[in-house]
């Protein structure tokens, strides 16, 4: 009996082995790719700490209370290591909460910043050491955990400071405009290895309701002593400090010891309760192998990665680009299913849209390839807010609504996801959720939810002046009512197809045709309520003089005391809006003067700068040359963008990746493959990789081979899918879901391919 226990122990130990090689190998095939430090520094903003996929703890260090993400490059101090943070968002910040401070002492309340000595970032891995200290931090992750690692010094006094009221974005000012502002906390000792609190904070970007992190961390080793703080050490007991709405705060200590040692602490996190952080320990991470931890959410993302593999022929660099653009798509928005303190419900629950406005055109797309149960889940989520909280969001964050930007654009994601056959989403209230952002005013609250404007959008078939982004409204509007229609028509409700297909036009009605600017005629421009075209905007609220200041489609901003948020157009000038009619394109060039005139426009829009590669509403405008049957001229302006503007440096994005809208455009564009959200097909240019294959979840893959592809050859002469010549440049989703073959001929010069079947008009 006891030669076959051995035996089952040997093969349980080589299975254990096996599995933890296989790991590693998977690990090296992609993941090893992916630099989380790609877009850290200037204004891509992302966080650079450990995270899960869609992950709702995201541990890292904060230099500040200042920047969104906490994180800031060396010679910087580190104040902390908060739990839960965003990526790559603008604005005002959000999180950063429950602060652990390692240091060497006995216990005191004063905060020990200190300077890093290096730092290792890599998928699911982060590492420092302290110049002052000599602690070296490691930490991983799971979906709803922090793993530490603390490794002091020999013959140092092994202490933690646990800090239950920093947060991101502080500010003197109460209730000042996208900071946070601090509501209570709470912390206690529970045991010899326990400690449990939490954080509530309310404002932030979104000017959000109250929300409550809370916490449980526990540690493998006792501790040796305890003390808790509260507002500025003015309470000081050793086990407990209850809410009065204070800063609240511990230290634990696990005494000295004369070698060199490692503790380990695991924190839960959880916005229900401490009791279910605790569970969320218990549940995610039962051991104490952080090595195994790490493997373990690595092969989670490996099993992502994993969908689209690069070929022999993709450079380093490009390798690094590329699976750190999915890597920045896949980390928002957050996956809090039974998270959620306001309802109790079993249905998919996300958090983080910050904002739809950026991600819907390519990060729901991109998901929706390599990941269609995940971006079903969050289309579910978005309708279930609307159930339970009266409108889907465009932006969301802390469990509460807030910055609609322009237009409701959950309409675009919910279209998108019926036009790719998206199964198991009631479309049936999808479509009365997105009915009631058409039809009723969000009572007040216009930044918050629904559609700002929208009595007067109804009345007079768009938004006029006076009224906050007047113009992107209307633009955007008329989108919405197009992915309406779209969803209305494919559930057979023709009475509403044909309402909103002819509200879809309501853009034309702010297009001044008679407007010439830089040679080029035709711009969306202000309009009053009584149909008056203006040229000069008033200038400040004086009757007497009436002060007015002339507007231009390149002016992007009002007078200096006047706010941003007002503006006609939301980060934006007329130049980009007037491209951005990403439903009706054909219409967009008659209205501009045919093929010519709107080569012509699209010419000067690259030439002379007006293009701007962070801002969402021109992501389409490069690809706008496949409607005039120029592909090749598409190709060239995106090689061009992509080579100016992206790179693998931690500079390497062009703007913040609001949360990975940045990335998820590069991805597609590195394919040669460029959607367009809402309709069912994928643009086709030339890819900046020679072969790649999309690995569906439905069993099929799609081989994607550009032969001869070289900086010289970068023109499609003939594309084949499935052995059959492919005239027309895009491909549908049904296509590529199907899988096969996609063979790219590359030449010096172009071609006529692509210049005869243009892309789909709307439905």
């Amino acid at each position: 009996m006891h030669s076959v226990m051995n035996k089952r122990g040997l093969i349980k130990f080589s299975l254990s082995v096996w599995c933890l090689c296989i790991s590693l190998m998977t690990y090296a095939q992609y993941g090893k790719y992916v630099d989380p430090k790609i877009g850290s520094e200037g204004l891509g903003r992302v966080f650079i700490g450990p995270s899960a996929p869609f992950g709702m703890v995201k541990p890292g260090p904060d230099c500040t209370c200042k920047p969104n993400s906490g994180w800031l490059p060396m010679p910087e101090v580190v104040t902390g290591f908060a739990q839960v943070h965003v990526s790559g968002t603008g604005g005002g910040p959000k999180y950063g909460n429950i602060l652990v401070q390692p240091y060497c002492g006995g216990p005191d309340m004063e905060s020990h910043e200190a300077k890093r000595e290096y730092e290792n970032i890599e998928l699911g891995y982060y590492n420092t050491r302290f110049q002052e200290n000599g602690i070296q931090t490691e930490l991983t992750t799971s979906d709803r955990c922090s793993f530490y690692q603390f490794t002091y010094p020999k013959e140092s006094k092994r202490s933690l400071r646990v800090d239950a009221g920093f947060f991101l974005g502080e500010n003197p000012v109460p209730d000042a405009r996208e900071a946070q502002q601090f509501v209570g906390s709470e912390i206690e000792i529970v045991s010899d290895t326990e400690v449990r609190g939490y954080s509530r904070i309310r404002g932030g970007w979104n000017n959000g309701r109250a929300y409550t992190v809370y916490f449980y961390a526990v540690a493998d080793k006792p501790f040796t002593k305890t003390l808790t703080w509260k507002d500025k050490f003015s309470s000081l007991t050793e086990n407990a400090q209850c809410d009065e709405g204070k800063k609240t705060g511990a230290v634990i200590s696990w005494g000295e010891e004369s070698t060199e040692s490692t503790v380990k602490l695991k924190i839960g996190i959880s916005f229900l309760s401490s009791l279910k952080a605790q569970e969320n320990v218990r549940k995610e991470i039962p051991h104490w192998d952080f090595r195994q931890q790490l493997e373990k959410v690595r092969l989670q993302w490996e099993k992502l990665l994993g969908r689209i593999e690069l070929g022999k022929g993709a450079t380093e660099v490009q390798k690094r680009m590329f699976y750190t653009a999915l890597y920045h798509t896949l980390i928002m928005p957050v996956d809090r299913t039974g998270e959620n303190p306001l309802w109790t419900d079993n249905a998919p629950y996300y958090d983080d849209f910050y904002a739809i406005w950026d991600t819907y055109r390519t990060s729901s797309p991109l998901i929706t390839i390599l990941s269609p149960q995940r971006e079903t889940d969050i289309v579910n989520a978005l309708i279930n807010i609307y159930k339970r909280d009266g409108y889907m969001p465009d932006a969301r964050s802390g469990n509460a609504n807030g910055r609609t930007q322009g237009g409701s654009n959950a309409e675009v994601v919910i279209a998108d996801a019926l036009v790719k056959g998206l199964k198991g989403i009631d479309y049936e209230l999808a479509l009365k959720a997105m009915l009631k952002d058409a039809t009723v005013p969000p009572g007040g609250n216009e930044e918050q939810e629904g559609r700002g404007g929208l009595l007067e959008y109804n009345r007079l078939g768009y938004v006029p002046f006076g009224i906050d982004r007047a113009g992107n409204r209307t633009v955007e509007y008329a989108y919405n009512d197009y992915n309406i229609a779209t969803v209305a028509k494919m559930l057979g409700k023709n009475d509403i197809y044909k309402e909103y297909i002819r509200k879809a036009d309501n853009w034309k009605n702010l297009w001044r045709d008679n407007y010439e600017y830089d040679g080029v005629k035709g711009f969306i421009m202000p309009r009053s309520a009584s149909g008056e075209w203006l040229d000069d905007l008033p200038f400040g609220h004086s009757k007497v003089q009436h002060p007015t200041f002339r507007y231009t489609p390149v002016t992007n901003e009002s007078p200096w005391y006047a706010p941003w948020w007002g503006t006609f157009f939301y980060e934006g000038i007329s130049w980009e809006y007037s491209l951005s009619i990403p439903h009706d394109v054909p219409a967009l060039i008659e209205k501009s003067g045919g093929n010519e005139a709107f080569r012509n426009r699209l010419d000067t829009f690259f030439d002379k700068g007006y293009y701007n590669v962070n801002n969402e509403p021109s992501f389409l405008t490069p690809c706008l040359y496949h409607w005039i049957g120029r592909p090749d001229l598409s190709s060239a302006r995106i090689k061009q963008i992509i080579t100016r503007n992206y790179n693998d440096t931690p500079g390497g994005l062009p703007g913040n990746d609001d949360s990975g809208a940045m990335s998820s455009w590069l991805a597609f564009h590195m394919m040669g493959l460029y959607p367009n959200a809402g309709q069912p097909y994928y643009l086709i240019h030339s890819p900046l990789v020679s072969e790649y294959t999309i690995r569906l979840t439905n069993g099929n893959s799609l081989h994607v081979v550009a032969k001869k592809l070289s900086e010289k050859n970068c023109n499609i002469q003939h594309v084949s899918l499935n052995g059959k010549e492919l005239h027309r440049a895009w491909i549908n989703h049904d296509e590529l879901s199907q899988g096969g073959e996609l063979i790219i001929e590359m030449g010096n010069k172009p071609s006529d391919w692509g210049t005869e079947e243009l892309p789909p008009v709307k439905m």
